[in-house]
């Protein structure tokens, strides 16, 4: 393909309901999603896709089953240490958004280890957004910018407060796929996505293949991005 995303983000869902219609209970579902992070890493980077955001887990999220919730979170854990020298390996840095003060001391100081060991990869980035949540990006990036950065308030400009968002220097997503045949993006990357390409697919997230990427890849370079001019 002569036209590939530098930026792609995806929605990771369908997780429970692809191990409902399995008989299988729900963090099944959950185990199988995270196992195909890592082969999309690997298609990703072989058809030069430079970025990768997924969304893990949002800030509504908190609301499920403390037992779910539990789960997810030691399963992002041993994500964490299972990954981070595989990532290291194919030079890919791991960067983690969101609201990094609501997890456990232990799962941040696991994130923090695995950022240090990537931190020197240039091949490519994946960025896992955990806790979190568009609007709520926004508001902590405006806190900053007038809290942390000083930044007067008639003085507040576009390049100021993206400086201050979670994603400060990486680009915008070129293309937001997202799985389970949901047709929203629900509070993923608002600010980042406002010319981002979308692509929507039925397939549930666990059962996502290199040929679902590579028909969203063809749709994406099928269509023209003129960016409001």
């Amino acid at each position: 393909m002569d036209k590939v995303p530098c930026h792609l983000a995806i929605i990771m869902d369908g997780n429970r309901r692809w191990a409902k219609e399995r008989g299988l209970p729900g963090f099944e579902g959950h185990r199988k999603g995270a196992e195909k992070i890592r082969q999309l890493v690997k298609w990703c980077k072989a058809r030069g896709i430079k970025t990768v955001t997924l969304y893990a887990f949002s800030t509504e999220n908190w609301n499920r089953s403390p037992e779910e919730v539990n789960f997810l979170m030691k399963l992002f854990g041993i994500f964490l240490a299972k990954e981070s020298k595989e990532l290291q390996r194919n030079k890919v840095r791991l960067r983690v958004i969101g609201q990094r003060e609501r997890l456990s001391v232990s799962l941040q100081e696991k994130i923090k280890k695995a950022e240090d060991l990537t931190k020197d990869c240039e091949e490519g980035t994946l960025v896992l957004a955990v806790s979190y949540g568009g609007r709520d990006e926004i508001v902590r990036a405006v806190k900053k910018a007038f809290l942390l950065n000083g930044v007067v308030l008639d003085r507040l400009t576009e390049e100021k407060l993206e400086d201050c968002l979670d994603t400060a220097g990486l680009p915008d997503p070129d293309l937001i796929i997202r799985t389970s045949g949901e047709q929203r993006t629900s509070g993923f990357l608002l600010w980042q996505s406002v010319y981002s390409e979308l692509y929507f697919t039925g397939k549930y997230w666990p059962d996502f293949s290199e040929k679902d990427l590579d028909e969203a890849l063809a749709e994406y370079a099928k269509r023209q991005r003129r960016f409001g001019k």
